[in-house]
């Protein structure tokens, strides 16, 4: 009974923000975030109801970068951290979703899918890794240690992400309504300790991020956290990444 009422309220939550977003300003200010320290274990199985997802603030609309036609498919998104990982939670809005891809470096971009990229030393701003999910688990990484113009690492993985996913709806099923997709998803720090000038973080660290949505058979919308600045798709835009602000306070009940 605690958990079900806890996973009803986190969903309400989640769901709660504007399924609108406004168009980037002329003048580009990166949006800013405090990831807070979870004061509890989180568990990874889909579901966000611990407490201290609850209590942990949305980071805002997504933005539709590119948007042509369609309707907005909002995304909800928190972050956590703890001595170990960066967790990302979010909710992604899908009347239709897709998910076919289970396996590790597959094809996960033809499904619907969410992104975290980031560069762990802000300092080293072209320096930055992406992790990208699905709801079924299927996930892919990538390096890119000299900007995104140079090509990816040839070879890089990360080990120890946890990636667990839930929906309402079916998948792969168009001819009916889904309602929205939910994922938790556990980082480890330990994959970027040559690139950070501290592991795990200390308080007051920041990093350049940035969360990216697209994907799926109907609908395809791309939406971005920090909206980039070209003129077609693409992701790789470093220097338009928001900042995080890895903080000391705790949640819930943050002090």
């Amino acid at each position: 009974m605690h958990r079900s009422w806890f996973y009803l309220l986190a969903v309400s939550t989640f769901l709660a923000s504007p399924l609108t977003a406004d168009e980037p300003a002329t003048k580009f200010q990166p949006p800013t975030y405090d990831i807070l320290r979870t004061a509890e274990p989180i568990q990874l199985d889909g579901k966000l109801d611990e407490p201290a997802w609850i209590a942990a603030p949305a980071m805002g609309d997504l933005h539709f970068t590119w948007y042509k036609s369609g309707r907005k498919e909002q995304s909800v998104a928190k972050l956590l951290w703890d001595d170990k990982y960066l967790y990302v939670g979010h909710i992604c809005q899908d009347a239709h979703i897709t998910a076919r891809h289970k396996q590790h470096d597959g094809p996960i971009s033809q499904d619907d899918c969410f992104e975290v990229m980031f560069a762990p030393n802000s300092d080293k701003p072209n320096v930055y890794f992406n992790v990208e999910w699905n709801v079924i688990g299927g996930y892919i990484d990538n390096h890119r240690p000299n900007g995104p113009k140079q090509p990816r690492a040839k070879k890089w993985d990360a080990t120890g992400v946890k990636i667990a996913g839930t929906y309402v709806g079916t998948l792969n099923d168009d001819s009916d309504t889904d309602g929205y997709w939910i994922v938790e998803a556990a980082i480890p720090f330990q994959n970027f300790r040559d690139y950070m000038p501290h592991t795990p973080p200390e308080p007051g660290t920041q990093w350049n991020l940035n969360l990216n949505r697209h994907g799926g058979d109907t609908n395809m919308q791309y939406s971005q956290w920090s909206p980039a600045d070209t003129d077609v798709p693409s992701f790789h835009t470093p220097h338009r990444f928001g900042r995080v602000i890895f903080s000391k306070r705790r949640s819930p009940f943050a002090e």
